[in-house]
């Protein structure tokens, strides 16, 4: 791995180096003088030799140039022809290198005497001097930045290194080190095509090639891949000047105004790097000019009411009345505080006169876990507009040193960038880079010499800039929003700043940094200092600055007057994923139903069909997976369905219906227990494959379902963005094994269960557990249930009141939907009710595992036809059914327990006094069923049995529930593991004698005599 860093602050366009040769084309140049320092550079000709790189040449290739140069002696380099020609008229092998002509002095222009040995001494010496600038240009180029002047304040160091590079020229009295003299300083040197230090000279002399290397100290460029990028001095006009001033002010007067308004408001104010204004104007003005037509941004709570103020051009007085102290928490879109809000605005970029759609992505105080929401999103709105390569969505994260350094999420995000089903095409990450972490110095807050070094896994270009420097800032964001629009590839740029204040408004940064803050105490602020030097140079005027500053408070001012206006507040300015048309039909209010999930025969029939064929001629599939697919025919013959079918039935009629489906997640495709098999493979011709369900229609939606990265915070982040940009479409996130969802718990806690709590946002995502107790261990047996439906907002207290339409009205009032089916027919249902529903939920499924497979769980076409729903919970319909007066004891249970309890009650010969209900919607519970349930069976004793431990699973929720029913008259009996720390046991013979234990409880009539 290369490491390479150029120090740089101003760069020429990106066309200089669009051409550039890889690494693999790059060629390692050899010379006497080379070797005395051995600093390889770049040329593109011909390898140039010396006779010490003869010895580790082989004999075949010299001899192959040799023959070549026989042939026409200007097919070789110069350095081969001279070699060639003295050896050829006898010189020894230890004289027969000759070093090559000065630069610009041709072959032909030597004399005899001079191209062959004994040259000149002073040519040598003129090579190695050239050699020795070009060594100390690339020291500057990869090691500069160690020298840039990028902190603001003038007392830290950037990369926490205070060392200066022995090779970095600092003092004449270094110039020794590359054998060069002061006496050198004023002589010229040509330089190499390829290298770029401002200006198109390609001659200077020592003293100002050194000038100018230490004038790009002031910020620079650590890029892994153009490492030859070239530089250049950025020429402002006057309308640069005056958008630069009025961003400045703009940025600043607007936090001047939160701190007179509102000075015991925490507000997470911008003071110390208001160039962020500019920086991120600067780079949607340059994106917009490229053709990007909506920017979905994410970022943290420091500047981010400045941001959704000036660069998104929030109205005012939406964010000044989110200050008043009258503002109820009942109060519609006050579930989170005003820096955790985001929005959406369509409006016309003033730079480029075209429309532009800006959404700032709500997001909590967990830092960074937006960014892969963020990203998600944004692809979902490139897949809508068809944007195949990202030149029209593109997506904008801005972070803090500390948590972009700190969480492991920006790695995880990072290694999406790529990846074919997630890539974005390239973001632009903007780092407010404080210096600190709340009160943590970096030194003890990372490893790394930079916070951005993270980026590099992805060979991203990272600039780092001094926010103080305006014109610097402006021009490095040109250059990234231009890197992203040539390259589609991410690239980063680190804000170096300082943080006026503390971590808040009310913090004292004294206690803990006091040298930081002696220094920022008497730290003029950037908009002074810029406009003095403005003011200074002519560019402006004090006068025109001081009316700049005047407008924007009068602004200010008059959004405040309008704020206090009580009607002013709604929800719709604080909603970042609008969903337009969606909520209504024909104007009005959808009705509160859902019309049957059922399918016809025919279409059933079909579907089935495609699911167990290959649609691609020629294509040769494993032989186990053709027995797979022979039994899937079998089923559709026999009106029959498995898991597996009843999944592919339900995603596959959906898309037939124009609905987008995207199933992504880990060994999604095949199945991790090998039973959905979406995407074959030929076995003949590697990474040949075929997505039989792309096949259902012609006027289908496309399907997609990709394998994720081996990340579940990161890729279930994704998905829920992407299901924020359109509520037509199912998107489902799958877990290797349900245990593994508590890695995304930030995703899970933050975003989906208070969702539409917090910021007022429905979501659809659909999230597939497998959970099941089977002797596997505690890391591969449950997708503890029990956190879900602690978070679950019914009240276990109230018996709701019963109407028409209770069992939909139920779900609206719901934050989160969470079924543990145990047939597949019906979650064939619950997946397509969950796109016909007039709202969206977010769902959690308790999906199975050896019930993919098992001979009882199976369900019959009739269960799946026009007229037929979701089931929420099945009731006994055996012979106990039929004689509801002698049942003796009503069992609940969910999911795959139900198979384990019927074959007990056939073997103990219970059928008839015994009757099994289902509880399949845990949440919201089904009052209304579990009551009509109970009271068939007024003689029988209710009994909750599960095959989870006690303090674990549905007991502690579906008891207080079922007992409300009867308003706490009828005691809940439990049936189930005893209490324990961990999940499940990993020992099978263990594992059997728990089973065997509760299911003798939950069948033994004397089991609960002698408990009260």
């Amino acid at each position: 791995m290369h490491r390479l860093r150029t120090c740089a602050a101003r760069l020429r366009p990106l066309t200089a180096f669009q051409n550039a040769p890889s690494f693999s084309q790059q060629r390692t140049v050899v010379t006497p003088g080379a070797l005395r320092t051995f600093q390889p550079f770049r040329c593109y000709a011909a390898p140039v030799a010396a006779e010490p790189f003869l010895n580790g040449t082989s004999s075949n290739y010299v001899e192959e140039m040799y023959y070549a140069w026989l042939e026409n002696p200007k097919s070789v380099h110069k350095s081969w022809d001279i070699f060639f020609r003295n050896a050829n008229t006898g010189a020894p092998p230890g004289s027969a290198y000759q070093s090559p002509p000065p630069v610009g002095v041709s072959l032909s222009g030597l004399s005899q005497a001079q191209a062959l040995v004994g040259a000149q001494p002073n040519v040598e010496k003129l090579v190695e001097d050239h050699l020795a600038v070009q060594s100390l240009i690339r020291a500057y180029q990869i090691r500069g930045h160690h020298v840039a002047q990028l902190d603001p304040l003038g007392i830290m160091d950037a990369d926490l290194d205070s060392c200066v590079p022995a090779d970095i020229i600092t003092s004449s009295d270094k110039l020794g080190f590359y054998g060069l003299e002061e006496a050198d300083l004023d002589k010229v040197f040509r330089l190499p095509t390829t290298t770029f230090i401002g200006g198109s000279e390609s001659a200077l002399t020592l003293r100002e090639i050194i000038r100018r290397l230490e004038f790009c100290q002031t910020n620079h460029l650590h890029n892994l891949f153009a490492d030859d990028t070239c530089f250049d001095i950025l020429l402002f006009n006057v309308i640069t000047f005056f958008l630069l001033c009025e961003c400045f002010c703009n940025a600043a007067r607007f936090e001047e105004f939160l701190q007179r308004k509102w000075s015991s408001e925490k507000r997470f104010g911008l003071e110390g790097c208001e160039s962020l204004i500019p920086a991120l104007k600067t780079i949607i003005d340059k994106s917009s000019e490229n053709g990007v037509e909506s920017v979905i941004m994410g970022m943290p709570h420091r500047g981010r009411l400045n941001v959704l103020a000036n660069v998104i051009r929030k109205e005012l007085e939406q964010i000044f009345c989110q200050f008043d102290s009258k503002l109820e928490a009942a109060d519609e879109g006050s579930g989170d505080v005003k820096y955790h809000l985001g929005m959406y605005h369509r409006r016309i970029n003033r730079v480029t006169n075209r429309h532009i759609t800006l959404s700032l992505m709500a997001n909590p105080s967990h830092l960074e876990a937006v960014d892969p929401v963020v990203q998600g999103k944004t692809k979902a709105e490139q897949f809508y507009c068809g944007d195949s390569d990202g030149k029209r969505v593109m997506s904008i994260l801005l972070h803090g040193d500390a948590a972009f350094a700190g969480q492991g999420i920006v790695y995880e995000t990072f290694h999406l960038s790529d990846l074919p089903s997630y890539t974005t095409h390239g973001t632009i990450h903007v780092v407010v880079n404080n210096q600190i972490g709340f009160t943590t110095d970096p030194r003890m807050a990372r490893s790394s010499p930079y916070p951005t070094d993270v980026a590099r896994v992805v060979n991203a270009p990272i600039f780092h800039v001094n926010a103080d420097d305006p014109e610097a800032v402006m021009y490095v964001c040109n250059v990234a929003a231009e890197w992203r629009a040539t390259f589609h590839k991410d690239v980063v740029v680190d804000l170096v700043s300082y943080r006026r204040n503390g971590h808040n408004e009310m913090d004292e940064p004294m206690f803990t940094q006091p040298l930081m803050y002696k220094q920022i105490k008497k730290q003029k602020p950037v908009l002074q200092k810029y406009a003095e030097k403005l003011i200074a140079e002519g560019a402006v005027s004090r006068q025109e600055c001081e009316e700049e500053i005047a407008k924007y408070d009068k602004i200010c001012e008059e959004a405040y007057n309008r704020s206090k206006d009580e009607k002013i507040l709604h929800i719709k300015h604080w909603l970042d994923s609008p969903w337009p048309g969606f909520f209504t039909l024909d104007g009005q209010p959808k009705s509160m139903s859902c019309p049957s999930t059922g399918l016809n025969e025919e279409v059933l029939s079909h579907i089935g069909q495609v699911a167990s064929s290959v649609p691609v001629e020629d294509f040769t599939i494993h032989g186990g997976l053709t027995r797979i697919l022979k039994g899937r025919a079998t089923m559709v013959q026999n009106r029959s369905v498995d898991w597996a079918l009843g999944e592919y039935m339900a995603l596959g009629s959906l898309l037939k219906e124009g609905i987008h489906v995207r199933l992504s997640g880990q060994d999604v495709e095949r199945g991790t227990f090998s039973h959905r098999h979406h995407v074959l493979h030929d076995q003949n011709v590697d990474k040949r494959t075929c997505i039989p369900m792309n096949y259902i229609d012609p006027n289908q939606t496309p399907y997609t379902v990709c394998n994720s990265s081996l990340s579940e915070y990161g890729v279930l982040g994704f998905e829920l963005g992407f299901a924020m940009a359109s509520p037509n479409a199912l998107v489902l996130w799958e877990a290797q094994f349900g245990d593994f969802h508590n890695t995304a718990q930030c995703i899970i806690d933050q975003f989906i269960s208070p969702g539409q709590a917090k910021w007022v946002r429905q979501n659809g995502i659909v999230l597939l557990l497998p959970h099941g107790m089977e002797g596997m261990g505690p890391e591969h047996s449950s997708a503890r249930p029990e956190r879900f439906l602690q978070m679950c907002n019914d009240d276990p207290d109230v018996f709701p009141k019963i109407t028409e339409d209770f069992a939909v009205r139920q779900l609206y009032d719901c934050n989160w939907i969470v079924v543990n089916c145990s047939t597949p027919a019906n979650y064939f249902h619950v997946l397509r009710r969950q796109i016909l529903l007039p709202f969206r939920k977010p769902l959690i499924i308790f999906t199975p595992k050896s019930l993919l497979r098992h001979p009882e769980a199976k369900s019959r076409f009739d269960d799946m036809l026009p007229g037929t729903h979701f089931r929420r919970l099945i009731p006994e319909e055996g012979s106990a059914s039929q004689n509801s007066a002698g049942v003796k004891r009503l069992i609940f249970c969910t999911g795959k327990i139900y198979y384990d309890l019927t074959k007990e009650r056939r073997t103990r010969g219970l059928e008839d006094t015994v009757a099994i209900s289902r509880i399949e919607q845990l949440s919201p519970f089904p009052f209304d069923l579990v009551k009509a349930e109970a009271e068939k069976y007024p003689q029988a004793q209710l009994l909750w049995c599960q095959e989870e431990h006690k303090n674990q699973g549905y007991y502690d929720y579906v008891k207080p529930r079922i007992s409300r029913t009867f308003n706490n008259t009828c005691p809940v009996w439990y049936a189930g593991r005893e209490p324990a720390a961990a999940p499940a046991t990993g020992n099978k013979k263990a594992h059997l004698v728990e089973l065997e234990r509760f299911l003798d409880t939950a069948f033994n009539p004397d089991a609960f005599q002698n408990q009260s």
